[in-house]
């Protein structure tokens, strides 16, 4: 077991990643805020699902995942189907042009780690690789990893 010392400095370290964070959003395009690209990532992740699982997600209220929805679906990102279990509720599910666009969020934040991390070898990258993951898994998030796409967490 690590000694306190080590786990404040790490609280303080994490807490840094904020600049990273902020590094993701700008490399984000205007039309794609990060409410939409978080739409689209967790579409993705977990496939198509209700507006109410969405906001669970996202950890937001419903009116905000509305609001991300709405940007998403007017950009044809996302399409609204009935849901066929209850005909009040709307299923959302990616759409090509939303794939299309996330592969343009994944292409950004692969450009941005290459220019950002340049300085560092193949080992140390994918060490942190590594340390990160298990760092997530150590707290058990229910968003799941998905191997082919960079993430654009909230």
């Amino acid at each position: 077991m690590a000694a306190q010392s080590q786990y404040a400095e790490l609280a303080r370290q994490l807490s840094a990643i904020g600049a990273v964070k902020r590094g993701l959003a700008r490399m984000l395009p205007a039309e794609c805020p990060s409410g939409s690209a978080a739409v689209l990532t967790l579409l993705d992740r977990h496939g198509e699902m209700r507006m109410s699982r969405l906001a669970e997600l996202l950890a937001v209220d419903m009116s905000v995942t509305s609001r991300h929805v709405a940007h998403a679906a007017e950009r044809d990102w996302i399409e609204r189907l009935p849901d066929p279990g209850d005909k009040r509720s709307r299923i959302l599910r990616l759409t090509p042009a939303g794939l299309d666009m996330l592969d343009e969020l994944a292409r950004r934040a692969t450009e941005m780690f290459a220019e950002n991390l340049k300085d560092w070898s193949d080992e140390d990258v994918g060490q942190l690789i590594v340390m990160l993951a298990r760092l997530r898994d150590s707290f058990g998030d229910c968003r799941a990893h998905h191997p082919t796409r960079t993430p654009l967490e909230t």
